[in-house]
């Protein structure tokens, strides 16, 4: 695999990591987060990452867009039933129901695919438009987050 290609991917998972994580990881006590909870933890996002990297506005401009991008993919793939319903339901009877499993897992795998071109997309715009110290700070950041995240155990 081209290393341009690794890196698009490495940093793109790494965006959804950290904005899909600053969404979703939000407290929620009565169930999913409303669009205006989605909204403002992207804001939060957005100036956080911004103030750590020193975005000017059309980084911070393209960073807005890969969230965008990010929290529609995250959509896409929390579409239809509650995830608990979906799981409850596959092992309702004396079987696991694999024909609806492998269903759930295709119209899964299609949301991936429709739309994470659009998120590649968004993150190598936002990623290539970073200075090279920007850059480095990001990599460092997600060599960080990653060890943080018990990702760096060996």
């Amino acid at each position: 695999m081209k290393r341009w290609i690794k890196r698009t991917l490495l940093a793109t998972v790494g965006a959804a990591v950290v904005l899909g994580g600053l969404v979703a990881c939000g407290h929620r006590p009565h169930g999913p987060l409303s669009d205006a909870q989605i909204t403002e933890w992207r804001g939060k996002a957005v100036d956080r990452i911004s103030s750590k990297l020193d975005l000017d506005a059309a980084q911070k401009a393209k960073l807005a867009v890969l969230a965008d991008e990010l929290i529609a993919q995250r959509a896409a793939l929390r579409a239809g039933a509650d995830p608990k319903t979906e799981m409850q339901a596959l092992i309702a009877g004396p079987q696991f129901d694999r024909a609806r499993g492998q269903a759930l897992l295709d119209q899964k795998l299609g949301s991936v695919k429709d739309n994470g071109p659009k998120v590649i997309a968004a993150m190598a715009d936002f990623y290539d438009s970073l200075k090279p110290e920007q850059q480095a700070k990001a990599r460092d950041f997600m060599a960080h987050a990653r060890q943080h995240w018990g990702g760096g155990r060996g």
